[in-house]
């Protein structure tokens, strides 16, 4: 399938999630950016390969980064629709998860 770049959603990443990568283990770092790719081109429902995808309050969704102790999660919201704006506003560790 051919994606156009009109087709594609814009993906912000909060000021804290960026502090907060730089202290991530590499791991979990490469897997929020192919998130952040795959939000980009698929929308604010990335598809089933990301573990543990669900809807959570209002326009909010997360996913599992990885599983296991500690199990690491990122969560973002829709932002507009019609302007295909997404904002992630966390990744880190499950235990801490704003939900």
């Amino acid at each position: 399938m051919l994606y156009t770049s009109y087709m594609k959603w814009k993906v912000e990443l909060r000021p804290k999630v960026k502090k907060a990568l730089v202290k991530l283990p590499e791991k979990v770092v490469l897997l929020a950016q192919l998130l952040k790719h795959d939000l980009s081109m698929f929308g604010y429902r990335p598809g089933k390969q990301w573990s543990n995808f669900g809807k959570l309050l209002g326009n909010t969704y997360h996913c599992h980064l990885t599983n296991g102790r500690p199990t690491y999660v990122a969560c973002w919201e829709l932002m507009s629709k019609s302007k295909r704006e997404i904002e992630v506003y966390y990744v880190g560790t499950h235990e801490n998860a704003p939900y």
